[in-house]
């Protein structure tokens, strides 16, 4: 240091003696002596000074960061001055303010992104840090990883885009986690998501680096979820890698990654997890997260289905439903675990069953679902964990149809039928309690039920209700339309119990027909549609009412005399105008609760005020709106009829639906075609294995017989020497006898051995039998089982074909009967129709209408039939 200040008084020569240079003079002299001196040594106690003036003077060292970047070009070899450098350029990049700073007034919040800019300008400066990486020296090593950590912090983007276009840039930075100092593994840890986020190139090359593996290895180290925060940073990086990324997704399940997490998510059952730590319960959410990147709805179908499969083959479907069932789960941990199993049951027969037959481990036994169930509709229970619950119920019956339907049977099913508490009685009082929100959960879940399910559609109208001993009883629709008209029904009730409504009434005539049935229903809607009052809430209940009311017009089969669709359709022209109705209408889609709801299954909200349309709800208004728009357009003042144009909308809804039948049998079809060439092949796998065990059975038996005469002949040949030797006149020759006496023992000695040697083998060979033969009966069971699955599966897949026969032949039918209406239209109006216009295509309803008006069974007195549900 005598050196540098002798320097300093040189180039400061103008200066008193006594005075002393300023700190922007001392950092120009010490960069000059960095870029001049050709001294090692003079250049590295220049780098080391500039080091230490760094965090005080950021913005004077940053403007020598040339001399840094000569430095690492030029003294590779001195691990000590380069580790000076890169420590000067990290303080240099920092995204934080250091306390030596915060009296400079020229010092800014984003300095060290000013300086990355200027750094990252030649992208071959970023490549001389990642070759640093290659350095072992700690001093090196350490220093790059800080270093290009702030410049990931401030430039992600062009960093990302460097190091992907850098050669063997990433594998560098892999490499890193396999060090054997945690200091340098836990920073590359931090380093590696920073890299990995939003870059699906990135994440697959880092994938396909044996990431997974190194990553589970390291949390398997640090203890799994007792770890400490490494195995967080752990599980922050592999969901980095699979979120949003179908490519890493699927190879983490055809890597068997899946199995490797389930022993991480078992909790020890003869603890309370009240003691859990705040960073065990964190390891457990990230966990949960990275299971629910994997069936999250936003990815590929097939991608969900392939690790719905693997989480529940290993256990870790188990593992997760035994966490909400655990005592002392801290509460966000229950509402992830809870968000976590609707996503892998939802839309999985097999895991949806499961999640069905999961009990609680409480006296006397109860349901998994109805347990969840008492949370949501408990109005104590916190918001979030009721959305959770509602989340995961809907989920077991999206797609299910035996799920769908064993809840409506709740339903049937009188109190004195039941011992215990249901879930359809659990939906069904809340439905009619005095806490809106409790309302709003029980239709939403009851709604559900009856999605893209017309069967139990018409088995709900069933449902009678006794509200007391005293009162008649009524229909649980007749009971939903008093509650909706009553004057002290809450906004969140009104809402939910529009929203029941309209997915109860579309595309089931019937209980259309039995809603219109109800006196004062028409009147209240209309009322409602034409209503005055201004705010959105009100504008939605407006909106609600009318696309409940164009259900009533849709799907009418004109079976009510009173309430014909020309005559709804003439009572909105007349007392509430075309107009005034779609805008109403179109009031649903322009609330700013319809496009949040919209966009995904999971209830995201922010206050209970948020809690209004469901996301299937949305779907169903999408999908209805324009037909119901067009409909009810198409009739004018003028009085057209309406009839052609509504049936053939009805018809092209109905085709759609056919086509969407068809589809989904096609593909029931292949995977049943599928499965039975599987178990064709296994079966002839099996009877393979059955013939090799049969011939190797009968070979042993040849071998055991040939055995036991070997060794019959040789007991007959030692007894007859032993006879001859008894007998011969050894005393009239001792020598030659003595001879003969020790050539007989030889002999009978190795006939002894010999015939011992015959016994091991056939015993040997008596166990090897005995073994294929229960083998062979082992084989032969599996393959009768097997011949049954595949009986089975040529069961079902006959039945399938000939329902698709059935349903080509109905729309072979149709085609014909539509080309009659065409040619009948033809004649009527005097127009000619193309086999490509909208009528043409739409005609099929009639047909539909026809057979439906003459077929359908009669539900009206539906109070007639027994059972019935008693509030």
């Amino acid at each position: 240091m005598n050196f540098l200040k002798s320097g300093l008084q040189t180039v400061l020569g103008s200066q008193q003696p006594n005075q002393a240079p300023s700190g922007a003079e001392t950092v120009e002299l010490l960069v000059e002596r960095v870029t001049s001196s050709t001294l090692l040594e003079d250049r590295r106690d220049a780098c080391r000074a500039l080091k230490a003036l760094s965090k005080k003077y950021r913005i004077e060292v940053g403007i020598g960061m040339n001399a840094m970047l000569q430095v690492l070009e030029n003294d590779r070899t001195d691990c000590e001055i380069i580790g000076y450098c890169l420590d000067t350029l990290c303080h240099v990049t920092s995204p934080e303010q250091f306390e030596e700073e915060e009296d400079n007034p020229n010092v800014t919040a984003n300095i060290g992104e000013q300086f990355t800019e200027i750094f990252i300008k030649n992208s071959d400066n970023v490549c001389l840090v990642l070759a640093c990486l290659e350095e072992y020296d700690f001093r090196v090593r350490w220093a790059a990883i800080k270093l290009l950590t702030n410049l990931l912090a401030n430039r992600p983007k062009e960093i990302q885009e460097i190091v992907l276009v850098s050669p063997m840039g990433v594998s560098k930075m892999m490499d890193l986690l396999i060090d054997s100092r945690e200091v340098i593994r836990n920073d590359a840890l931090l380093l590696m998501i920073q890299l990995t986020k939003g870059n699906g190139n990135i994440q697959k090359i880092v994938a396909f680096e044996n990431a997974f593996d190194r990553l589970l290895d390291v949390i398997k180290e640090e203890g799994c979820s007792d770890g400490g925060i490494v195995v967080e940073d752990c599980l922050i990086l592999m969901l980095n890698l699979l979120k949003n990324n179908p490519s890493n997704q699927q190879f983490f399940k055809e890597g068997s990654y899946i199995q490797r997490l389930a022993p991480m998510l078992e909790l020890s059952t003869d603890q309370d997890q009240a003691g859990m730590s705040p960073q065990k319960v964190s390891n457990l959410h990230c966990m949960l997260q990275v299971v629910r990147a994997l069936v999250c709805p936003s990815n590929p179908q097939q991608v969900i289905s392939s690790c719905q499969k693997a989480i529940r083959s290993s256990g870790l479907l188990s593992a997760i439903c035994n966490i909400i069932m655990a005592s002392g789960v801290p509460p966000d941990l229950l509402i992830e675990t809870i968000n976590t199993i609707a996503e892998v049951i939802r839309g999985d027969g097999q895991n949806q069953d499961y999640f069905n037959s999961f009990m609680a481990p409480c006296d006397p036994p109860l349901s998994a679902i109805v347990l969840l169930l008492m949370s949501m509709v408990n109005e104590k229970q916190p918001l979030s964990l009721r959305c959770a619950v509602l989340y995961c119920f809907q989920s077991y019956l999206y797609r299910n149809e035996a799920g769908q339907t064993s809840l409506v049977k709740t339903l049937l099913q009188s109190s004195e039928q039941t011992q215990s508490i249901t879930s359809g009685q659990l939906l069904c009082r809340s439905l009619f309690s005095t806490d809106p929100l409790s309302n709003w959960f029980a239709a939403v879940s009851m709604s559900h039920a009856l999605l893209e399910n017309p069967a139990q559609k018409e088995q709900l109208l069933r449902v009678v209700l006794a509200t007391s001993h005293t009162s008649k009883p009524v229909s649980l629709l007749e009971q939903c339309n008093q509650l909706l008209q009553q004057a002290n029904c809450k906004f969140q009730s009104k809402v939910g119990l529009l929203m029941l409504l309209s997915v109860w009434l579309s595309h089931c005539q019937l209980a259309v027909r039995t809603f219109l049935s109800i006196p004062g229903t028409v009147a209240y809607l209309t009322g409602q549609i034409s209503a005055n009052e201004h705010g959105d809430n009100e504008y939605l209940v407006q909106g609600l009412c009318a696309f409940l009311m164009g259900i009533c017009i849709q799907f009418n089969d004109n079976s009510v005399q009173e309430h014909q669709r020309e005559f709804l359709c003439q009572l909105l022209v007349k007392r509430i105008g075309l107009d005034t109705y779609n805008k109403k209408l179109g009031e649903v889609s322009k609330h700013e609760n319809y496009s949040k709801s919209a966009k995904q299954p999971q209830i995201r909200i922010a206050a209970t005020t948020d809690l209004l349309l469901d996301y299937e709800f949305c779907r169903l208004f999408k999908a209805l709106e324009a037909v119901i728009s067009k409909t009810v357009n198409g009739f004018s003042s003028g009085g057209e009829n309406i009839t052609e144009l509504t049936l053939s909308q009805e018809a092209s809804g109905l085709v759609a639906q056919y086509k969407d039948i068809i589809r989904e049998q096609d593909a029931r079809l292949q995977a049943l075609q599928q499965q039975l060439a599987h178990q064709e092949a296994k079966v002839r796998e099996l009877s393979g294995a059955l013939e090799q065990s049969q011939s190797s059975n009968a070979q042993l038996q040849d071998q055991n017989i040939l055995l036991k005469a070997q060794l019959q002949a040789a007991a007959d040949l030692r007894q007859q020497t032993l006879s001859s030797s008894a007998s011969s006149p050894l005393h009239l020759l001792p020598a030659q006898g003595d001879h003969q006496q020790e050539v007989l023992e030889k002999r009978l000695s190795m006939m002894s051995l010999e015939q011992q040697t015959d016994r091991a083998k056939l015993a040997y060979y008596e166990s090897e039998n005995s073994r294929l033969l229960g083998e062979l009966d082992q084989l032969r069971a599996r393959v009768s089982v097997a011949e049954g699955k595949a009986n089975e599966s040529g069961t079902e897949l006959d039945k399938l074909r000939k329902d698709q026969e059935d349903l080509l032949e109905l729309l072979t039918d149709q085609e014909s009967k539509m080309q009659r209406y065409r040619m009948e239209l033809k004649r009527v109006t005097g127009q000619s129709f193309d086999e490509d216009d909208d009528v043409d295509d739409e005609l099929q309803a009639i047909e539909a209408n026809d057979g439906e008006g003459k077929d359908a069974p009669s539900m009206a007195n539906s109070s007639n039939h027994p059972g019935g549900f008693v509030c």
